[in-house]
């Protein structure tokens, strides 16, 4: 039994030149399937308007989408460069408050406002503590209720 993608012979065929070939039968169509096969084959002015607006439309398209893609890139490279703009300031701010935090000496402050300015720590009877529930502030002109 042949398989069927051998090919019988050990030769190729041989090609007649286009004079020596037999025409082959064509088959009969009917003229009016003809002339609508030969209308829809030919291209008139208006498919080719359509086809030229179609193809117009697609770049305007592809052109504003390039536009688009390309700003809102612009648009994250700009928001990286700020916000490593902003982590260098942070740092920046940190640094110089820790800076600002070393000079600040609290046993100098307790010397001059004790020294100079006479000031003293309050004792523990001298705190008094007390709860008030009609306002969330203190004004400085009411009584302090006693115990």
């Amino acid at each position: 039994m042949a398989r069927m993608n051998q090919v019988q012979g050990t030769s190729a065929r041989k090609i007649l030149p286009r004079e020596q070939q037999v025409p082959r039968k064509e088959k009969i169509v009917n003229p009016r399937i003809r002339h609508n096969r030969d209308k829809a084959l030919q291209m008139n002015l208006s498919y080719i308007f359509v086809l030229s607006l179609a193809a117009i439309c697609t770049l305007f398209i592809c052109v504003q989408y390039l536009q688009i893609q390309a700003s809102i890139t612009y648009k994250k490279n700009h928001i990286e460069k700020l916000e490593k703009e902003l982590s260098d300031i942070k740092v920046k701010n940190n640094a110089l408050e820790a800076s600002i935090n070393t000079y600040v000496d609290l046993d100098y402050i307790y010397q001059v406002a004790t020294e100079e300015l006479g000031m003293v720590y309050v004792n523990k009877d001298q705190v008094i503590m007390y709860d008030r529930v009609e306002s969330e502030y203190v004004r400085q002109n009411e009584d302090i209720p006693e115990k």
